[in-house]
């Protein structure tokens, strides 16, 4: 009767690892979405600048 027990416990203990595991791959998802956003935003002020930039120079010849 012990070892069905210690596998019941064992069983729930990984779970409650799995458990912590995912939330810190939520977490961590999250924040990396949140930068690709930054950078998304960034890289179009660029693209914006850069295209306001080549509009002032002289025609190539």
């Amino acid at each position: 009767m012990v070892w069905p027990m210690v596998a019941v416990v064992l069983g729930f203990a990984g779970l409650a690892v799995l458990g912590v595991l995912a939330v810190r791959v939520f977490l961590e998802v999250r924040r990396l979405a949140r930068q690709v956003a930054e950078t998304s935003a960034r890289i179009n002020t660029a693209a914006e600048e850069l295209e306001r930039a080549a509009t002032h120079l002289p025609p190539h010849p």
